[in-house]
């Protein structure tokens, strides 16, 4: 029987069309909480608050009249580079005999640029004419045209675009300009009515509603953003519209979709507002954006985890690995230390921390609240220049009873070098508990219970003093991730 293959993509949210015909953008989903962004100094529309008619759901009416205005469709041309009689990859099935062929071959046949056109949504937030949009829309964009509700036109200059948060800030030579209203995302709820206004498919001026489904959501991609998830319909040419709460305010940026078809199918997200102004912010008074940098791995903290390090409950950013020279290097952080708060706020889920740092400009310092050895402790760290905080995600199930099981070997000097250890064991075969847990070959067991590991002996040591659980730190790849072990 053929097995059905299910392809799950992360889909950005725009529509282009190549001289072949349309295509959907596809965008790797741009990690955490932000603070309350400084709103915007130009006037605002009047308050637009829904009204409850009789059969007890909102009537948005008021809302999408006081808005709709406000929200402008984005045209882009431009030009893409394209293998010379290649197909599209985003268009083929993975099961296609010829698939792997061009996904290995594709980089060496000859590159050739075909025009480009594509549609995105947006706001304005100043009545001299900012406007907010999504990077992915503009990137690459040569000309930009923004299309008002009333049906006027403008040529828009890029003020500049920041990929990490996939944000981008447009500006029209206009004043008087109709704007929405700024709120914040950050006393949003889950189950909250939202409404979102943009031009799916290029149907300008469209509004669909839902709730709130979830709040700092993570998407498999490294990013800092803590996306709001909705069931809003959103479908291509959505990117960059605004997301409004029932008081009419701006809570985020329509960005990104969840999708085996490429077309919305019940999970949409959202870049909260926060984020978004103070890339615009940055953007206007510097041309570029700066945020702050730990240079650490994290990854969540699982009932397992919180077990084995003695925490009362599953919270905070486990640091599975620190950067030579970063910041948390130079601050004193370690493997093995769960930041549990910034600056004094408490951090719930790992993807809380990064954009909590990414709010602190280069050179300030954080404090954080970190758990360590069973006590709670405060590390001072200037933070440096962003750069991508990597995300690690463990494939750790829970496993059933027994000892470590592993055999395991002393890296050479060369592979020492290579990885970037002292010590380590090289992990050459998997079982038992070890592997019920996710441990596998090629991994590199580095640390065990916060000891750092070079000997098989020791590592056969500190297993029999374990106890019921272990947490296991191993190197896999470029990311180093602590696997807890149910020894029994």
């Amino acid at each position: 029987m053929k097995r059905n293959v299910l392809k799950m993509t992360v889909a950005a949210i725009a529509v282009a069309a190549t001289l072949g015909g349309a295509y959907s953008l596809v965008q790797n989903a741009p990690f955490a909480s932000a603070n309350a962004a400084t709103q915007p100094t130009a006037a605002v529309a009047a308050p637009a608050v829904s009204v409850a008619i009789p059969n007890g759901l909102p009537d948005m009416r008021s809302i999408v009249a006081s808005n709709a205005p406000a929200v402008v469709n984005i045209s882009v041309t431009g030009t893409r580079k394209t293998a010379a009689n290649a197909p599209d990859l985003q268009q083929m099935d993975p099961n296609d005999p010829f698939f792997q062929f061009f996904r290995h071959f594709r980089g060496q046949m000859p590159e050739s640029r075909q025009p480009m056109q594509g549609q995105g949504s947006g706001f304005i937030v100043t009545a001299d004419g900012t406007v907010l949009t999504n990077a992915h829309v503009v990137e690459g964009a040569e000309e930009v045209t923004v299309k008002l509700n009333d049906k006027r036109e403008f040529k828009a200059k890029v003020l500049g675009l920041d990929k990490a948060s996939d944000v981008a800030v447009l500006k029209l030579d206009a004043k008087n300009l109709p704007t929405v209203r700024i709120g914040t995302s950050l006393h949003t709820q889950v189950g909250e009515w939202v409404l979102a206004i943009g031009s799916p498919f290029g149907f300008e001026s469209s509004a669909s509603a839902g709730i709130v489904s979830a709040k700092s959501r993570n998407l498999p991609d490294g990013s800092y953003v803590p996306f709001i998830q909705t069931d809003v319909a959103v479908n291509p040419g959505n990117s960059g519209g605004p997301l409004f709460n029932m008081n009419g305010e701006v809570i985020g940026i329509n960005s990104q979709i969840y999708s085996r078809s490429g077309g919305y199918q019940g999970l949409s997200f959202a870049i909260p507002i926060e984020v978004a102004m103070n890339v615009e912010k940055q953007i206007v008074a510097n041309g570029k954006v700066q945020r702050g940098k730990l240079g650490v791995s994290i990854q969540e903290v699982n009932q397992s985890l919180a077990d084995t390090f003695g925490l009362a409950k599953p919270a905070g950013a486990l640091v599975s690995s620190v950067e030579k020279g970063s910041p948390a290097a130079k601050g004193g952080l370690e493997p093995g230390d769960v930041i549990l708060g910034i600056d004094g706020k408490t951090i719930e889920a790992a993807g809380e921390l990064p954009a909590a740092v990414a709010t602190k400009m280069p050179g300030e310092t954080a404090r954080l609240q970190v758990w360590r050895k069973g006590e709670t402790r405060n590390i001072d760290v200037k933070v440096g220049s962003f750069g991508e905080e990597k995300v690690a995600a463990s494939e750790a199930p829970s496993a059933d009873k027994g000892r470590l099981g592993v055999a395991v070997r002393p890296l050479t000097p060369e592979e020492q070098r290579q990885a970037e250890v002292k010590g380590g064991l090289l992990v050459e075969q998997s079982g038992g508990a070890a592997k019920r847990a996710g441990i596998r070959p090629g991994d590199i067991i580095v640390a065990v219970n916060g000891q750092s590991i070079a000997e098989i002996d020791q590592l056969r040591g500190i297993i029999a003093k374990s106890g019921k659980k272990a947490a296991i730190l191993i190197e896999r790849g470029d990311s180093r991730i602590f696997i807890p072990v149910d020894l029994g």
